[in-house]
């Protein structure tokens, strides 16, 4: 069948209309939009980007605002709202909503937990709002980007460290774990069983949930030490519970019995860096906060008409007492 020239210089020009200002993401023709070419206005545009924390209880995440802050004000066609959903997945499905209805240019989350912010999430996105997903993921591939650390990864990598470094002749491990149905959650712990397979001698004798929070991760540190007389290694999903576990563990004088790892290495005072430094923890290991990524592919998304990478996934190393002083004046030059 012979098409008619008419009907290829429609097709061709289509196709460069389409390309001029690219996409954010490799799409099939069944894709719901092409997102970059609707959002992005160019250098002369002023955007509204709406940011949805899962909560700024942790000092992970309100690091996570702060670097995001500090990028976009490099940005002068940037603002950035803030909301906190303050660990509710109805209130952050409602922020999300309430950005919808502003009709911000992007959206940058990182959700709470992932089955109950995959709609919304998707919903923004089938509307022709960018989406960056940070840190913790959510359900299908509804969203422009994924910037985050390999949580499994980091848990083999702790794993391997409690297996090889710190229990050679094997021991006992407790286990207080993040938050049910976040992401990083499920895959630390599922990093960390495989990164102790090696020893068969290392046995998880314990788990608690500790939500995050060092407060939680405290009383449940508190629980499992009546519970358990012989702890060797406290293995916490984030530095803030490992701290928590450490002072429950020296309130019964119990701290010198056992070592403490974490994540995060925030490379601030009250941060896993320091505690490692100081003593509290053995060792912790790296979690990027994204933020300066994040503003950066906001940018080349809206502002240079770009494209990102569908899943950004950014490195982790061992902080430990031989390196946590180097690695926390390399973080803050200036003191």
């Amino acid at each position: 069948m012979k098409i008619p020239k008419s009907t290829l210089a429609v097709a061709a020009v289509t196709a460069l209309a389409l390309a001029g200002c690219g996409t954010t993401s490799e799409r099939t023709s069944d894709e719901p939009q092409a997102q970059s070419s609707k959002a992005c206005k160019g250098a002369d545009g002023k955007y509204v980007i709406g940011m949805s924390q899962a909560n700024v209880a942790e000092p992970y995440r309100q690091r996570m605002d702060d670097d995001i802050k500090a990028a976009a004000a490099e940005v002068p066609q940037f603002e950035v709202k803030f909301a906190d959903a303050a660990q509710d997945n109805a209130k952050q499905v409602a922020d999300v909503e309430n950005y919808i209805t502003q009709q911000i240019d992007l959206l940058i989350i990182s959700p709470n937990e992932a089955k109950p912010l995959t709609a919304v999430v998707k919903k923004a996105y089938d509307k022709g709002i960018p989406v960056l997903v940070l840190d913790r993921k959510v359900e299908g591939d509804a969203y422009t980007g994924f910037i985050g650390g390999d949580n499994v990864q980091i848990g083999t990598e702790a794993g391997k460290y409690v297996a090889e470094k710190v229990l050679p002749n094997g021991g006992n491990v407790v286990e207080i774990k993040g938050l049910a149905g976040a992401t990083p959650q499920a895959e630390r712990n599922q990093g960390f069983a495989a990164g102790i397979k090696a020893n068969p001698k290392v046995k998880v004798i314990a788990t608690a949930s500790g939500d995050w929070l060092r407060e939680k991760g405290q009383a449940q540190m508190d629980a499992l030490l009546k519970a358990n007389p012989k702890i060797d290694v406290v293995y916490a999903h984030n530095d803030p519970m490992a701290e928590g576990a450490y002072l429950a563990a020296k309130a019964v004088g119990r701290e010198k019995e056992m070592k403490f790892i974490g994540i995060d290495a925030l490379p601030i005072p009250s941060g896993g860096i320091k505690a490692v430094e100081q003593g509290r923890l053995t060792a912790t290991f790296t979690y990027p906060t994204n933020g300066k990524e994040a503003i950066a592919a906001a940018k080349k998304i809206l502002v240079d008409c770009g494209t990102i990478e569908k899943s950004q996934v950014l490195p982790t190393r061992l902080i430990d007492k031989a390196n946590a002083a180097q690695i926390y004046a390399e973080e803050n030059p200036t003191g």
